[in-house]
Order: structure tokens, then sequence, then C-alpha cells
């Protein structure tokens, strides 16, 4: 990590709209400064467009004046109610795709209640609004006045923390998530996305005060998760929730699976850490970043959430979690509602995840038939490769032996998949006789009796007993039907 002077800060700084701000706040005779995530991702040089102004003074009036100067391509928006303005902006002949985002409001001094997280806001010093940062690393200010242009403010010393990858909070940090509990995810939020350390204090803080989450609405947790989930390597967040005992709070379902029993000398493994390990797995093995990887992720989270309801002991063979998979499925649907996650598409489709991610390991424990890679096409249908992913991301055995043929197993499988996509898998599995033409032939109303020839026909169709053709299907329709006592006319 580089460490500038302030005459280094100020080349950085030397785009034309930090000028253009600057300007402004000079003939209003205000000091102003940018803070917080901008200043942080200049020392740790990753790009960012998201701009924060800190106005000792009026931000809504520096925002309103820097628009004018602007002019017809910036767009303004106010929140007066907040003391807050934003101002977008589109600089001539940039190749962003994505415009400025310029967020401005007055320095302030805040006091809190305990059962709420909104504070009661007071004009202040540049000194208050620092005080009031989550963490040291975006407590630091680049002054943009004319005279101080790239002075950097770091009363904190944040700029250590970021050297020595530190996070901590820059006052008491009991007060600091007290005030704010949504503060305590930001906290692990910002130690997994950045791979730091949470300063020993501040994590026991974490533990104390871990009960006050309950004031935080679901769906700022939520936020804060999903960047979790999509960090580099997440489950360095869901231990430090874990250690912390957020975890029990915010999803007890995952937490309960961090135990360890044994009997007669036989322990079953730590499920909350071998899901952690399956989470990992997936986030290497995902080639790239699509619409479902959230939700891959997620289903890798929560693919073993039945265990603990499902953990029995039998003598014969030990600790068994019989229709898990099940049964986790089935409790998706409140981890997602409680957690205010969508509850359309993306909950079922780590649903249904959940439920098959045993399927291809089963099949994968034997002889790799052609049968039960149909069966398993069906059923996963377009989600069959993440559905590959997450089952190839759950072989965690430290038996070297056993990891290789199950490996080498789900390679065949991965095969015999793949020519069954080339050869347009939906139309071979699905039947060409359907429900309709047997309620027609037969002279039925939607019942019991058409839901069994559907499914006999698909049987024979899955299992490759016939071809998924009109003559050979009808022989074996009327075969059936003739069994139960139908008849055509």
């Amino acid at each position: 990590m580089k460490l500038y002077s302030d005459a280094a800060l100020a080349k950085i700084l030397d785009r034309e709209i930090f000028h253009q701000i600057s300007a402004v706040a000079d003939r209003l005779g205000v000091e102003c400064y940018v803070v917080g995530g901008y200043v942080r991702d200049i020392f740790l040089e990753r790009p960012s467009d998201d701009i924060d102004v800190v106005v000792v003074g009026s931000g809504i009036q520096v925002a309103s004046e820097l628009k004018k100067v602007l002019g017809h391509k910036a767009h303004l928006s106010v929140f007066r109610n907040f003391g807050t303005a934003q101002v977008k902006y589109q600089p001539p002949k940039a190749k962003r795709q994505q415009p400025l985002e310029i967020e401005f409001v007055g320095a302030r001094r805040e006091s809190y209640s305990h059962d709420s997280r909104k504070p009661v806001v007071e004009d202040g010093t540049l000194e208050d609004d620092q005080n009031r940062r989550d963490f040291t690393i975006n407590a630091m200010a680049i002054c943009l006045n004319k005279e101080r242009f790239g002075e950097l403010v770091d009363p904190f010393n944040g700029i250590a923390d970021l050297e020595d990858h530190i996070i901590a909070t820059p006052l008491d940090p009991e007060v600091t998530f007290s005030d704010d509990p949504l503060r305590m995810m930001r906290c692990i939020r910002f130690a997994t996305q950045l791979n730091f350390q949470i300063e020993e204090e501040t994590f026991e803080a974490l533990e104390r005060m871990a009960d006050r989450i309950k004031i935080v609405s679901g769906e700022r947790i939520e936020v804060e998760l999903n960047k979790i989930m999509m960090a580099p390597h997440p489950s360095i967040g869901f231990e430090y929730l874990q250690r912390s005992g957020l975890l029990q709070i915010i999803l007890p379902e995952l937490a309960a699976l961090d135990i360890v029993e044994k009997r007669d000398g036989r322990a079953h493994k730590n499920n909350f850490y071998h899901t952690l390990e399956v989470l990992e797995n997936v986030v290497r093995n995902s080639e790239q970043q699509t619409a479902n990887s959230l939700y891959l992720r997620w289903a890798a989270l929560l693919h073993d959430i039945g265990k603990t309801k499902t953990k029995r002991w039998e003598p014969k063979t030990g600790w068994t979690f019989h229709n898990h998979n099940y049964v986790g499925a089935k409790m998706v649907q409140d981890i997602f509602r409680r957690l205010k996650l969508p509850m359309g598409a993306e909950m079922r489709y780590v649903q249904k995840l959940v439920d098959l991610h045993m399927r291809p390991i089963a099949i994968a424990d034997e002889v790799v038939t052609d049968s039960a890679v149909r069966r398993l096409l069906n059923d996963a249908g377009d989600d069959i490769d993440d559905l590959m992913t997450l089952c190839e991301a759950d072989i965690t055995s430290k038996n070297e032996v056993r990891k290789k043929m199950f490996l080498e197993n789900f390679r065949m499988v991965r095969e015999k998949l793949a020519d069954l996509k080339e050869k347009d898998y939906k139309r071979l599995l699905q039947p060409v006789i359907d429900g309709n033409e047997i309620m027609e032939l037969f002279h039925l109303q939607p019942s019991r009796e058409v839901g069994i020839l559907k499914q006999y026909l698909k049987d024979a169709v899955l299992d490759n007993q016939v071809e998924n053709e009109r003559e050979p299907l009808m022989r074996l329709l009327m075969e059936k039907a003739q069994k139960m006592g139908l008849a055509v006319d």
C-alpha cells in the first residue's frame, strides 16, 4: 500500500470535478472535504466514482451551486429532511458507462436513543463528523479548498489501520455499535471484502453487543449479508458472524450446524465448517459471475441446513442425516422470508438445489447409468450446471482415493449430460403423448388415473425403455390402460 504526501494526494485529486467543487466551496466561504470510502479506496488503489463530500456548512448549498456550474449535463437531487444532496454528472468525453455520483452533506454531530438507529442530528464541525464515522479507515478526509487542496485529515490514524489490515472503530466500539447496530454487520462485511482482521477490542464489543442487531430491519441485514456472500472469500464473514454470536440471531439454523457429537468413539463432522468449505469451493469453481452467482452461493450455504433436524444415531451405521436435503429445502422458504430475500424464482432456485444436491452424489457413488442421468436432467432442467457445481463443491472428503473416485464419476455424469443437452433434452425427455391426449382418448377428466398414465409414459422415456416416439408410447399406454380397466371407444 502506498503512502501519499499531501502533494501526491492533490495530484490524485487533479480531476476537473474536484477543482470545480473547490472553487464553489471557496466562493461560498465554507470548508469542504472528500471523505469516507473514496478516500479509503485511494490508498487501497481501488477505482471508485462514488464520491462523498462533507461541507462545514450547507452541503445542499454547495451542491446547488455546483449544479449551476456543471449546467444541463448534471442532475441535482435534494433531500432536505436529511440535509443532503446528490449531483449526478457525466463528464464530457468520459469513457465510463455510469455517471459520477457525488453526495453532499453538512458536517454534523449525532446522538442516539437506545431503541432506534435514527440519530438526532445537529450541525457540527469536521471533527464531529469524523467522530461519528463507523471505522477508522472510513474516517479519513482530504481537503478540497484551494489553500489546503490535497491535505489529509486523519485523526484516528486510519492510514496505519489500512497498512496493518485492521478494522477498528474511531471511538469506543461498544458505543459505536450500540448507537447503530448495523455497524456490526458492516464491520464484518468490510473485514470480509478487504480480507482484514477485526481489532481485538472491536471484536469483543461485537460479542457483547450482538443482541442489539435485533432492532435492525431485515432489509438492511439482507444487504450486508449479500455483500458478504459476494466477497472473494465469504467464509471469512460467516466465521466472524458465528464467533461473535450474530449468526445465532440472524441465521440460527446455520449456527446450529457448528457442533460435533461423538458416541462409541464415532463422531460426525462439523457441518458448519464443512458448509463454509463447500461455499469456498463454489466460489472457486464457478467459471464466471452469472445472474445466479449470488443464489448459487446461498444454495451452498444452506445445502446442509436440514442436518440438525434429521441427525440420528444408529448403532449399526453411526450418525445419519436421512432426507436432510428434503427437510432443508422445506426450511429455505422460512429463512428467505425472515431475511427479506426474494420469495420468487430466486427462492425456488435455492430450494431446488438444496433438494437435489444429493442426487448427483448418489449417482456418482454407483455405476453411472443413462437412466439416472436422464432423470437428474429432467428434474434439474436448466439449473443442471449449477447443481453439478454445487455437488462437486460438496466433495470435501479427506480420503483422496474416495474423492478422486467421486470426481471421476462426476466427469462421466457431465459427459452424459452434455450428450443429452446436445440432443435437445427437453424434447427427448417429455413424452410426445401428453395429458390432454390421454384424457381425450379415454374420455377422462383431470384425475388420478390421468396422472398415473402420464407418469408411466414419462418413466418409460426417462428409463430409456422406448424411444420418445408416438407409436411405441401408444402401445405402452394401451397396455397400461387395459390393466387399469380403461378402454378406448
